[in-house]
């Protein structure tokens, strides 16, 4: 069956994580504890969120899809990558493979949105803390997911367009565990050269101009509270802390990977498994850690379900 646009290769082989058989064994568990605690962390926030009523605030109905957006950025990506661990043939159809590249960048869109949605929404709260329900009443966060749902998809379709128009008559093996567009587009038979420069301008520009502001922002933030309260920033510093580190986890490997696309290096391989494994197993523990709210959330919730059984 040939490609979407008309191309005689129907399938690409990915080579995935190679090692020993001991190796795979260990990443296939490893993984597979990881994709648990991604779904299982990511989705008891979303829950608490919802069943606690002093966590429905503009805060955490952000947080809760953020979390939600890390289960579906993982769920795209993780579970192929450890079936192929399991396998020795590790194929993708031509069509799965641009519906992969698809889902990736469009919730990859979204989540940038909505790390600057909260970072917004910090600002407010400690710069504009009178003018607060104001600034993020509940229609604007809604505008914000939507907003991030609506670049996510225009990030994605504009670079897809140039990909499912180029021919691809011969190589088919991709060196990674997922299929994204400068890996893709190196196995086409045109000169690939001048769409770099698309890749470049689209998703490097977008991964590192939304990283820039997103420090300068929390700069802001810390300069005003520092000016405001002589110096003192600690209290900024335990409140932003968390937000920060899920910037600089999630923005690293994009920034690798699409400021200098085509990539040779094993490095940038192993930096998405970062991207798509690690961050969002960890984004549950760093909220849940550095979040005073979320912890007596989690003490209410505790206390209610050791009601129910006493009663």
């Amino acid at each position: 069956m040939d490609g979407l646009n008309g191309s005689v290769v129907s399938e690409f082989v990915m080579l995935g994580l190679s090692g020993s058989r001991e190796t795979k064994v260990f990443l296939t568990l490893t993984f597979s504890l990881l994709y648990l605690g991604i779904i299982l962390g990511n989705l008891f926030i979303v829950f608490l969120v919802i069943a606690d009523s002093h966590l429905h605030s503009p805060m955490y109905f952000l947080l809760a899809n953020l979390s939600l957006i890390d289960v579906g950025l993982s769920s795209t990506t993780v579970p192929k990558m450890i079936s192929d661990l399991l396998n020795e043939y590790k194929a993708i159809s031509f069509q799965s493979c641009m519906a992969q590249i698809c889902f990736i960048h469009t919730v990859g869109g979204v989540e940038m949105v909505l790390l600057m949605a909260m970072a917004f929404d910090r600002y407010a709260a400690i710069c504009k803390p009178l003018h607060y329900l104001t600034m993020m009443s509940p229609k604007r966060c809604v505008l914000f997911v939507a907003i991030g749902w609506v670049t996510g998809v225009i990030h994605a379709m504009s670079q897809f367009s140039f990909v499912m128009n180029l021919p691809f008559c011969g190589p088919n093996t991709i060196d990674s565990f997922y299929c994204d567009f400068p890996r893709v587009i190196q196995l086409a038979c045109s000169d690939a050269a001048k769409f770099e420069y698309v890749v470049a301008a689209n998703s490097g520009f977008m991964s590192m101009g939304t990283f820039f502001l997103l420090l300068l922002s929390y700069v802001f933030i810390l300069v005003i509270v520092w000016k405001r309260s002589s110096g003192d920033l600690s209290k900024a510093l335990v409140t932003l802390s968390a937000h920060i580190t899920v910037v600089v986890l999630f923005f690293t490997p994009c920034m690798f990977l699409y400021v200098w696309p085509f990539p040779r290096s094993l490095v940038s391989k192993y930096l998405f498994v970062a991207d798509f494994a690690i961050t969002p197993a960890l984004n549950p523990v760093i909220y849940t850690l550095r979040n005073k709210a979320i912890q007596i959330a989690m003490k209410r919730l505790s206390k209610q379900k050791y009601y129910v059984r006493c009663c």
